[in-house]
């Protein structure tokens, strides 16, 4: 993907030799035009990031993710379809505020993140990665969960309540849910990842939430005990032999 003009390459090694010059510039020397951007962490292949982009072309979209043989599949897809506001990023989530500036960025998509189970401060719903997010995303920016876990749906609940942040919409089965159509966008009821028409097929519920963040509300963590997951993604089972965790 080093051919690829849609693609930046910075894992975590990477940065601390050659820094991200375009923090800051996305729109003016990528994009160049003054929409919206919207980030989707954990993008895996990236054809939700692509998909969205196709459905609205008055916004830039860009996919975040560590593992590039992954990535290339949407990367590639795009340069294909001639889109021209979708661009990629390969780096940890764990330095993501190093590539944005304050207020660069509107909204954020979590698509099917690891619930992390054993460990909050890696979920990327947590308050943890909250607080980073609060430093490029604008004040009271929107950030939507898609997940198959109920642990994290569940956890992510919790962590809202509890910060007192700001909740448009939580269902527990996006697709059945007849309030759906009302409350989210129609790409969020069509677009569909690969692993998500997996997750359907075998018969999950796909849980969706909306809510904002504002920069003012001092963050804490719940703590609050959560039935784990049956199983720790598609075809795998738990590993740990604790029933709960917080």
């Amino acid at each position: 993907m080093d051919t690829y003009g849609n693609v930046f390459q910075y894992p975590f090694s990477t940065y601390e030799e050659h820094p991200f010059t375009m923090q800051g510039q996305w729109r003016s020397v990528y994009f160049k035009n003054d929409n919206p951007i919207v980030l989707e962490l954990g993008c895996g292949k990236g054809e939700y990031a692509v998909e969205l982009a196709r459905n609205y072309p008055d916004k830039n979209f860009i996919g975040v993710d560590i593992k590039g043989a992954r990535m290339w599949t949407g990367a590639t897809q795009a340069l294909h379809d001639g889109l021209k506001n979708v661009a990629f990023l390969r780096t940890n989530i764990e330095i993501i505020d190093r590539f944005f500036t304050a207020d660069e960025v509107q909204e954020i998509w979590l698509t099917f993140s690891d619930p992390q189970m054993k460990n909050p401060r890696k979920r990327l719903t947590s308050t943890y990665f909250m607080e980073r997010y609060r430093r490029f995303l604008t004040d009271g920016g929107t950030i939507h969960l898609k997940t198959d876990s109920n642990f994290l749906f569940t956890y992510t609940t919790y962590m809202t309540e509890k910060n007192g942040l700001p909740i448009d919409f939580r269902t527990e089965d996006l697709y059945h849910d007849e309030r759906s159509a009302l409350n989210v966008e129609p790409a969020t009821l069509s677009v569909q990842t690969y692993y998500e028409q997996m997750w359907i097929a075998r018969g999950l519920n796909i849980r969706y939430m909306r809510w904002h963040l504002p920069h003012s509300i001092p963050l804490a963590e719940p703590d609050m005990e959560i039935e784990l997951d049956e199983y720790r993604s598609y075809h795998r089972t738990k590993r740990s032999s604790l029933d709960k965790a917080k």
